[in-house]
C-alpha cells in the first residue's frame, strides 16, 4: 500500500530512487517509468518515490486556471499503488518554491529530506529558478551528493508527453477508447452521489447524480457512455450522461448515472465511474416520450455492448 503524503510529512531515512513530474493519467508511458523505478528500489532494497507537484505549475505560474487534469490526486494515488509504489509525496507548488535555485532543490529536497541513492529523470528536464538546470546538472550534483542520475530517452519523453496530450484532446472530442488505449486503464470520473431532481425515476429511468469536488478534474464531451463501476462490493453496469438536460430545460452541466438491475441506496456514497465507450451526443427531444424511447434504444445497445464484451 503505497503513502500518499506531503512533502513536508515524510520522515522516512531509508534511501530511495526518486522520479520526478506531474504524471498526469499515469498513462502507459508514465507506467512504464514506474515500473523501472519500483523494480531498481526492490533489487536494491530502497525505497520508491514519485515526487509531484500540486496545483499544476501552469497553474501558478502562467495563471492558466483553465487546466484540466486526467486525474484527482486520489485517482493518481491508486494507479501508482497498482504499481506497487511505496510513496507518492506531493510539494506545494507555489511561487515561492518556484524561486529555488537548482542547488537547493537538489540538497534540500532530495538529498536531506527524501535521501535519493538514485534519480530517473527525462533527458529534457528542466528544474531550479527560471528552470536553467538540466540533467547535466544533475549528473554533477549526483557526484557531489552521491546518488546516481538515469536518464529517460527522449523515445519514452515523447510518449509520455504527447500521449498526455493526446489523451486530453480525446477526452473533449468524446474519444474514450482512445483515451482508454493510451491510459492503459478506462479513465475514471470519481464523487459523490447526491441527490438530484429526480425525473430520471418518473420515466422508469432512475439516475445518481455525481458530484466532482474537484474544479480542475477533466471531464469528457458531452453525451451519453457505456459505464462500469463497484458499488459495495458489487460489479455494476449503467449508462451516464454528461450535459445539460436540455428536454426538461436544464441549464447546468450535470453527470447522471443509470445503473442497470440496480436499486439500492447510495446517496453520499463515494463511486468511482469508469467510462467504457461513448455511444451518442445529448440531445433535445421534442417530448419526455420521444427521451425515453431513445433511452431505451440506449439501454439495448449498451446491454448488447456489455454482454459482447464483458459478460
Amino acid at each position: 500500500m503505497n503513502k500518499t503524503i506531503k512533502l513536508e510529512d515524510y520522515s522516512n531515512s531509508t534511501n530511495s530512487v526518486v522520479t520526478i513530474g506531474t504524471f498526469d493519467g499515469v498513462h502507459v508511458g508514465h507506467q512504464k517509468i514506474v515500473k523501472r523505478l519500483v523494480k531498481i528500489a526492490k533489487e536494491s532494497n530502497l525505497q520508491s518515490i514519485v515526487l509531484t507537484f500540486f496545483p499544476h505549475p501552469r497553474m501558478i505560474l502562467q495563471k492558466d486556471a483553465n487546466i484540466k487534469l486526467i486525474n484527482t490526486i486520489d485517482e493518481k494515488a491508486e494507479l501508482f499503488n497498482n504499481l506497487g509504489l511505496d510513496y507518492l509525496i506531493i510539494k506545494e507548488f507555489t511561487k515561492e518554491f518556484s524561486r529555488l535555485t537548482a542547488l537547493e532543490f537538489v540538497r534540500d529536497i532530495l538529498v536531506n529530506k527524501l535521501h535519493v541513492s538514485h534519480i530517473i529523470i527525462g533527458y529534457d528536464h528542466q528544474f531550479g529558478k527560471n528552470r536553467t538546470a538540466n540533467i547535466n546538472d544533475l549528473r554533477e550534483y549526483g557526484e557531489i551528493y552521491d546518488f546516481e542520475v538515469t536518464e529517460i530517452s527522449a523515445q519514452d519523453i515523447d510518449e509520455v508527453t504527447v500521449s498526455s496530450t493526446k489523451i486530453r484532446k480525446a477526452l473533449n472530442e468524446g474519444d474514450i477508447m482512445t483515451a482508454n488505449t493510451y491510459l492503459g486503464y478506462q479513465f475514471m470520473l470519481t464523487g459523490t452521489i447526491v441527490k438530484g431532481k429526480g425525473l430520471g425515476k418518473q420515466i422508469d429511468f432512475p439516475t445518481a447524480n455525481l458530484l466532482i469536488k474537484e474544479p480542475y478534474k477533466l471531464i469528457p464531451k458531452a453525451g451519453v457512455y457505456i459505464v462500469k463501476s463497484v458499488v459495495n462490493g458489487e460489479v455494476v453496469f449503467g449508462m451516464m450522461n454528461i450535459g445539460i438536460n436540455p428536454t426538461v430545460g436544464g441549464k447546468n452541466q450535470s453527470i447522471e448515472i443509470h445503473f442497470f438491475d440496480f436499486n439500492k441506496e447510495i446517496y453520499g456514497e463515494k463511486v468511482k465511474i469508469e467510462l467504457l465507450i461513448r455511444i451518442r451526443d445529448e440531445h433535445k427531444f421534442a417530448s419526455i416520450e420521444a427521451l425515453q424511447t431513445q433511452l431505451h434504444k440506449d439501454k439495448s445497445m449498451a446491454l448488447e455492448y456489455i454482454n459482447k464484451n464483458y459478460v
